[in-house]
């Protein structure tokens, strides 16, 4: 009974993948399955424990993000760590082949985010919020700017660095930052990309400011919003 369920799991499999040499369609063969692209992108700046990936993407059941791990670890995007000591527990992190596909998220956010159907007020996970000030980010509007930035999000941290026209993030605030921003990833999205008053989000609750406002008004002028595409 057990090898028979084995082998109808992959004819079904097997129907799924689309039978083209196509490299672009080989790779939705690899990472299409539902939720595979959110979890890659949770684990996009450091590991991750199972419970913290399910903090973050609190509509994916257990069982469904155990099978996609196990599917992107299969696929040698995904691989298991532990954690040195005093911690000594198991993490899931993405390859270096799996880090690759950074730009890939870049380019389809950007891509996605002209949809008329987006809606950018859905909710942000914080790596996902993170992510995409990196993705919208304009150089042309930053110039010769020189900024660092903190965002804490309940017990998760990050940097935004910007130098010479290049952004860096990353986990843990950075030292000496020129404010820090915290509340919700609502919050901040609303501040940097629908232009939603500071004081206003602060009285809201949806957002809390320390440091320097200047330097924040400024941040918040970088991430202009994309053309969409025209609706029928």
């Amino acid at each position: 009974m057990k090898l028979e369920k084995l082998t109808e799991s992959r004819r079904s499999e097997a129907k799924r993948r689309y039978d083209d040499a196509c490299a672009a369609t080989h790779g939705m063969d690899i990472i299409g399955e539902r939720w595979a692209l959110p979890v890659m992108r949770e684990l996009m700046l450091g590991p991750r424990r199972f419970s913290e990936l399910r903090r973050s993407l609190p509509s994916l059941s257990a069982n469904v993000l155990t099978q996609r791990l196990e599917g992107l670890e299969a696929a040698g995007i995904v691989r298991r760590e532990k954690l040195p000591p005093p911690a000594s527990v198991q993490v899931y992190a993405l390859t270096p082949w799996g880090q690759e596909a950074g730009p890939v998220f870049q380019a389809l956010g950007r891509w996605a985010a002209r949809s008329p159907a987006h809606d950018p007020t859905r909710p942000f996970s914080a790596v996902s919020l993170m992510l995409s000030l990196r993705t919208m980010f304009s150089a042309e509007r930053a110039g010769d700017l020189s900024l660092s930035a903190g965002f804490r999000f309940g017990e998760d941290q990050f940097r935004f660095t910007l130098e010479r026209g290049q952004v860096a993030i990353g986990r843990g605030l950075p030292d000496a930052p020129d404010f820090v921003l915290g509340g919700t990833t609502q919050g901040v999205a609303a501040l940097v990309y629908a232009g939603a008053p500071a004081d206003a989000l602060e009285r809201d609750g949806m957002l809390t400011i320390e440091g320097d406002r200047g330097a924040l008004a400024r941040f918040a002028t970088l991430f202009p919003p994309p053309t969409r595409v025209p609706s029928k």
